[in-house]
């Protein structure tokens, strides 16, 4: 069971992060489209898990999931143990 941190936005973090988890670099905007939310608001939330940890920016523009993310999507890592 996934354990998400109290600094979380569920459930878009958990989508934005299951998109991500498909071996693709997205952008905020291809993502938002796939989840019904707007570029800007991904993008916000995409600062926040890369902050985290769980997700990463590989170039300007795109991100992808990380190991912790991937981590996180199996309920092998607390997300509440990630909390600033």
């Amino acid at each position: 069971m996934r354990q998400p941190g109290d600094w979380m936005q569920n459930p878009t973090d958990d989508r934005i992060l299951e998109i991500l988890d498909s071996g693709l670099e997205l952008g905020p905007a291809a993502i938002g489209h796939n989840i019904d939310r707007s570029r800007s608001w991904v993008s916000q939330r995409l600062s926040v898990l890369v902050e985290h940890g769980l997700a990463t920016q590989t170039t300007p523009g795109y991100y992808a999931i990380t190991e912790d993310g991937r981590r996180y999507l199996t309920g092998e890592l607390d997300a509440s143990n990630r909390d600033n």
